[in-house]
């Protein structure tokens, strides 16, 4: 494929986050001249015809509108798809983007099988046109300061990762069946850890997954499911059908990846228990520890018995106060001129994933990343089956993970995370 200096992109799915998405982070980009919105679609008209008209008043030309998906990938003015769907429909809408010769970047999600994953890479491998995956929070201002630490060797040997998606999504689940919201018949029908991607997208750069270094194994554990069903109870009323449903997610779901070098890493679902927001990034090495939670960072050496408030409240451990030390160069350069939603990070996903067609290069994700985050749901969903059992991770590049490592070495773009 050739570079496209000004990408002509088609939406798809403007529900509630492809929505804020648009209003946030495509038309800002359409603005500054980076992208062309050419196609918005859902399969609501009201949502596509909504983002239609949005589009339109807010840079003067209405783009094609759909409900049909595939018309969308077809037409002749859409150089590349971003796929913002439920998630049952990511994977057969990215492999046609694929095949029809459209870059195609999807929004975070799981799969249903591993054969899917296959399915995703074999179009990467037959088309050589790969599908990223617009993880955001590995963008996250944190995540990346802690990335650029590991590549110091402030850590020293980086040993065990943590992390998880723990945010309180009760009212949104619950009320899934009113506001048009896959999640609901997801928690109905599956236990798993539904959303790893936050933060094993950010984890797997710490690490190099797929580039010298592959999960192998995976053990999940699932608790009880009542958060759901008392939340139902109280805001909808006991008689109310949704209070009278089987919700089959676990409330806190356990997941622990074995790296073939050994390391591990454990992933935390919470969200159906009340809590606060958190992705709980946590990265321990032989010389430092950072966590998320506290923000601060204990250097070998710092007094073991420090509290918490001791760490937090002092300049030489404090994350915040060390930024200017450890920054990650993206977020040096971006915080002087902050655009887009959920705190930047939006942004700069999705102009990694615009970067990567203007300059016709290999997206930051890459599909063998695309498809080693989507396995993660089915695999602990098997394995919580199983009462916990390990189960096998598939190596989706085939063996070339020990090789790959001249991606970091070759890596292009601003947004790389390579380097």
């Amino acid at each position: 494929m050739s570079k496209i200096q000004k990408p002509r992109i088609g939406i798809i799915g403007l529900g509630q986050r492809g929505f804020d998405l648009l209003r946030v982070v495509f038309v800002p980009m359409a603005q500054h001249d980076i992208i062309e919105i050419t196609a918005c679609c859902d399969f609501y008209e009201d949502r596509a015809e909504k983002g239609a008209a949005y589009t339109e008043e807010q840079l003067g030309k209405r783009p094609f509108t759909t409900t049909n998906w595939k018309e969308v990938v077809d037409h002749p003015e859409v150089d590349a798809v971003l796929v913002l769907t439920a998630w049952e429909s990511h994977v057969d809408m990215c492999i046609y983007s694929m095949r029809a010769g459209k870059k195609v970047g999807v929004e975070v999600g799981c799969t249903y099988n591993i054969e899917d994953c296959y399915r995703l890479v074999r179009a990467y491998e037959e088309t050589g046109i790969h599908c990223m995956m617009l993880e955001n929070c590995c963008y996250g201002r944190r995540e990346l300061m802690a990335l650029n630490m590991v590549r110091e060797g402030i850590f020293g040997s980086v040993v065990h990762c943590s992390g998880g998606y723990m945010h309180d999504l009760r009212d949104e689940i619950v009320n899934g069946d009113v506001n048009r919201h896959y999640r609901q018949r997801n928690y109905l029908l599956r236990n798993c850890e539904n959303y790893p991607t936050h933060e094993l997208g950010p984890i797997m750069q710490i690490l190099d997954i797929n580039n010298g270094n592959r999960f192998v194994t995976l053990n999940s554990v699932s608790s009880c499911a009542k958060g759901l069903h008392e939340y139902a109870v109280e805001h909808r009323g006991a008689d109310d059908p949704v209070s009278k449903l089987n919700f089959a997610q676990g409330d806190i779901v356990t997941t622990v990846l074995k790296c073939a070098d050994g390391r591990t890493v454990v992933l935390t679902l919470d969200t159906t228990l009340p809590r606060s927001y958190s992705r709980g990034l946590t990265v321990r090495g032989t010389k430092a520890l950072y966590t998320m939670d506290g923000d601060y960072i204990f250097f070998d050496g710092n007094n073991h018995e420090a509290t918490v408030k001791d760490l937090v409240n002092n300049p030489e451990n404090a994350a915040e106060d060390l930024s200017a030390k450890y920054e990650h160069r993206i977020w040096k350069e971006y915080r002087e001129n902050p655009i887009g939603g959920h705190e930047g990070i939006d942004w700069l996903a999705y102009n990694a994933f615009v970067e990567s067609i203007r300059e016709d290069i290999t997206p930051p994700i890459d599909t063998y990343d695309t498809a080693t985050l989507m396995c993660i749901s089915t695999l602990s969903e098997q394995s919580i089956a199983m009462g916990g059992a390990p189960v096998a991770v598939p190596d989706f590049t085939s063996g070339r993970w020990i090789t790959r490592t001249e991606i970091q070495e070759e890596a292009k773009g601003y947004y790389t995370l390579k380097k």
